[in-house]
């Protein structure tokens, strides 16, 4: 138990946070979307707490629409100034020298159990990243078509992940789960991290992306990302769950969620502790 404790106090979370959060609107017209209020609290807090809970307390939080809002003296702000023209992979650039421990990246639209981030933290792998099995069911509640938002995530028979993040799909064969929005990096991992970060960044330009070829670089996602990595030849350990974690992403999400407290029902993806 107290080598699990050592590990744990050396880890850094860095929770991404600088989006606009269009499709959360109008909830986000005043505030980031970190800043939503759900059943009390606000989802930082709730993320927050289950990091701190969990002896994670060295927190990072990349910050950029409504960066003011947010007054935090317990967390380490980095701001990302061009955020309304960036995506989520400008957020991490932003954050690159603070990769001088163990790493924890997280979205910052999700909450997730303590039992949830604890299976991550456990996790011996140089990089882990933490898949819900039992997306189906979850993406069913959520969108009338799951196939219309779900993205591929293929799974070799050592859990290692070998595809990740192809949208548009025909059919469910080539979904064995869905990623959460949380990933460690740990020994090698942290090395392989700043590596790829580096080798990425040399190599795009305004023509080129070399995460995909279909966006423009500062627009890539973070799946985008891990798939590079994996392409490359780094390994991604998939860590399964069944459940959960809730993701806030548009409108229609957050009504469903409250809904669902109201009725007592949403105990059955997620206990929610306040």
């Amino acid at each position: 138990m107290s080598n699990f404790f050592v590990s744990i106090s050396i880890m850094k979370a860095i929770i991404l946070a600088a989006g606009i959060g269009n499709r959360l609107s109008p909830f986000t017209e005043d505030k980031p979307k970190c800043l939503i209020d759900f059943s009390g609290k606000t989802l930082l807090d709730r993320t927050v707490k289950t990091f701190k809970n969990c002896g994670v307390n060295d927190i990072v939080l990349v910050t950029g629409y409504k960066s003011e809002k947010i007054n935090r003296a317990d967390l380490d702000l980095v701001k990302n100034e061009r955020y309304s023209e960036t995506g989520i992979m400008h957020s991490l650039s932003c954050a690159k020298e603070k990769f001088d421990e163990t790493v924890i990246v997280s979205y910052s639209d999700i909450i997730f159990e303590k039992s949830v981030l604890e299976k991550l933290l456990k996790s011996k792998d140089d990089i882990s990243a933490i898949v819900d099995k039992k997306w189906k069911r979850y993406w069913e509640l959520r969108f009338d078509e799951p196939l219309s938002d779900a993205e591929s995530l293929l799974i070799d028979k050592k859990n290692f992940i070998t595809n990740i993040g192809e949208t548009n799909l025909k059919s469910f064969d080539k979904i064995c789960g869905q990623v959460v929005g949380l990933v460690k990096f740990q020994n090698n991992g942290l090395k392989y991290l700043k590596e790829f970060f580096n080798k990425i960044y040399s190599e795009a330009t305004k023509e080129y992306n070399p995460l995909n070829t279909n966006v423009s670089f500062e627009q890539s996602t973070f799946n985008n990302f891990l798939q590079g990595m994996v392409v490359n030849g780094y390994k991604i350990k998939a860590v399964p769950i069944e459940n959960g974690w809730l993701e806030f992403d548009t409108v229609k999400d957050y009504e469903i969620y409250n809904k669902m407290l109201a009725d007592n029902s949403l105990s059955d993806f997620i206990n929610i502790h306040d």
